[in-house]
């Protein structure tokens, strides 16, 4: 009986002094990002938003890619930068452009869950053939600008966990240029597909 009330105590005390697994966990998404990403459903717009979020990811960081900057504006809609530590900004990068990767991949298995422009619009008749070539390009011309960054982030560092995010970003990017020069046939399978 006396071992299982300090049993039951320790319990309780460990429950009270350690944190959650999940709330221990952190996003990385702002709040206001993840509301704009709710927003864009079409996936040119979809990658557009990520690969400014990564921008701002390397502004936090302190590192010029060229990308596309938040006017004053937009600055509330977009909220603060995250403050986070270098590792986090890097792991952020790494699991934003797994994210961008991920939703082109998914479309490009089910081109039919695409969410296209309201077919009544003139203005914005676009189809799945029209959006995801552009969403691809879009995304490999972002990687392009990444590439040189994270190579030189690569020099910089001698921490293996940053190093590892690092690789991994870099082998997105790979990938995400390979993936523009199998446009065409993607393309062609996609239309198969339909008839």
């Amino acid at each position: 009986m006396k071992f299982q009330l300090l049993f039951l105590i320790a319990i309780g005390v460990a429950f009270v002094i350690l944190p959650p697994t999940a709330s221990a966990q952190r996003d990385y998404f702002t709040a206001e990002e993840v509301e704009l990403i709710r927003d864009a459903q079409k996936i040119d717009d979809r990658i557009n938003l990520l690969t400014k979020i990564i921008d701002r990811r390397f502004d936090a960081l302190k590192v010029d890619v060229h990308g596309a900057k938040i006017s004053p504006k937009e600055q509330e809609k977009w909220g603060v930068l995250p403050e986070s530590s270098r590792f986090q900004l890097l792991l952020d990068i790494k699991r934003i452009l797994q994210k961008a990767v991920d939703d082109i991949d998914g479309l490009a298995e089910r081109p039919d869950s695409a969410i296209l422009p309201d077919p009544d619009d003139k203005k914005a008749k676009q189809s799945f053939a029209d959006l995801f070539p552009k969403a691809v390009k879009a995304l490999a011309a972002a990687a392009q600008r990444y590439q040189p960054a994270l190579k030189a982030e690569l020099d910089k560092t001698n921490a293996g966990s940053e190093t590892g995010s690092i690789l991994d970003s870099l082998e997105f990017c790979d990938q995400i240029i390979a993936a523009v020069e199998k446009l065409p046939a993607q393309m062609e399978k996609s239309k198969k597909g339909k008839n």
